[in-house]
């Protein structure tokens, strides 16, 4: 009897972890919440300023910074902390759905043996 309670519980908990990570996850890529900062944005500002801020006279250095300008155009700044945040997210996730197939799994058999 307590096989089977067991059986229950876990198959509960697995079912509820898949369930929190996909209901996290679709609000998170609609936008009703951000996704977790993991890579930050303010280093990324600071080396910006820093390479606006030096001016240089040789010509490697104007080349860099032409180059620089004419990424910022093709990639908007702050995009790809943004996509590497999504990817971390979209990992761990799998991460829980994962996790939660094994409990609920390990729950099924409690409840069939």
């Amino acid at each position: 009897m307590i096989q089977k309670i067991f059986g229950w519980l876990l198959l509960l908990a697995g079912v509820a972890i898949i369930f929190y990570s996909l209901y996290a996850s679709f609000n998170i890529f609609t936008g009703a919440n951000p996704a977790p900062e993991i890579f930050s944005r303010a280093s990324l500002e600071e080396k910006e300023t820093i390479l606006i801020t030096e001016k240089s006279h040789d010509i490697e250095a104007q080349m860099e910074q032409i180059i620089g300008e004419q990424l910022k155009g093709i990639l908007p700044f702050g995009s790809l902390p943004t996509l590497l945040d999504l990817t971390a997210w979209s990992i761990f996730a799998g991460i829980l759905i994962f996790s939660g197939a094994q409990i609920a799994g390990l729950g099924i058999k409690l409840l069939k043996s």
